[in-house]
């Protein structure tokens, strides 16, 4: 089965150079626009993920439909509510699944590549992980309440699509109604900031009411820096997509115990043992 995201990579493309264009005729000072080597580098980035997803989607299938087999009933997906389910189920897994990547340092390890970014276009939504496995568990309970399968990995697809769209400083505040609601690219601003005030905040996909229920929402207010706390100065792919799990890999064999050595895998990022005393 190839994932619905593959199909809209020729839109992508053509609206990351249309969005390059108007930077070109219609700068702005307050945006950063474009710069050639980051842009590659997403790019790059985003072809390696798709590698990787093609076959992994296989193995997920796979996984869904076994869960999917013990599910005590099948919803049906001519029924417009199976699909009203499907919506907020999936943002919900989605919320809990980028949440726990930013709090669980081995799995901000595959996560950190979307946010290594200095700038924030439509090129950075590009900028995907090369290790998708670490999201499977946060999607079966939808394949256990008796989803089909094909429908989650749709649903999946549709809001990667939605959150495309997402990256971008071109856009303003929206209605606030709309704000209230959707996340959109004010909201994802703040999530892609290194400022203090925007670290692990907005982590909702299609919807941002998770992050106003469960107190992780911030609006935007000062100018956001992007980029990560501690930024690694390259443009190299490879070193993009593994550099922090070298880095966890590091800190555990520096470790001087085992609780030190889970504490750098499963602590949250920037995580230290405590000092003697």
């Amino acid at each position: 089965m190839i994932p619905a995201v593959f199909y809209a990579i020729p839109a992508f493309v053509l609206l990351v150079v249309v969005e390059a264009l108007s930077y070109r005729f219609l700068p702005d000072d307050d945006e950063r626009g474009y710069e050639l080597r980051d842009t590659v580098t997403s790019m790059s980035m985003g072809v390696g993920s798709q590698v990787v997803a093609l076959p992994w989607k296989a193995v997920t299938i796979v996984v869904y439909a076994a869960v999917y087999t013990v599910a005590p009933w099948h919803l049906s997906a001519s029924s417009a509510g199976t699909w009203v389910l499907l919506l907020f189920a999936d943002d919900l897994a989605y919320y809990a699944f980028h949440r726990a990547h930013h709090r669980v340092r081995v799995l901000w390890a595959s996560h950190v590549v979307h946010h290594s970014s200095l700038r924030f276009n439509l090129s950075t939504a590009l900028r995907q992980s090369w290790t998708p496995m670490t999201g499977l568990p946060f999607w079966l309970p939808l394949a256990l309440l008796g989803i089909p399968p094909w429908m989650i990995l749709l649903q999946q697809s549709f809001s990667l699509v939605y959150q495309f769209f997402l990256h971008t400083e071109r856009v303003d505040r929206l209605w606030r109604p709309v704000e209230w609601v959707f996340n959109t690219p004010s909201h994802h601003r703040v999530h892609h900031g290194s400022n203090r005030a925007y670290l692990d905040r907005n982590y909702g996909g299609i919807l941002i009411v998770w992050d106003r229920i469960f107190g992780t929402f911030e609006p935007e207010g000062e100018q956001v820096r992007y980029g990560l706390t501690k930024n690694i100065g390259t443009y190299n792919p490879v070193r993009v997509a593994f550099h922090e799990f070298a880095a966890v890999w590091q800190d555990v064999r520096a470790a001087r115990c085992w609780r030190d050595r889970a504490g750098h895998v499963l602590g949250p990022p920037g995580w230290k043992p405590r000092a003697d005393g």
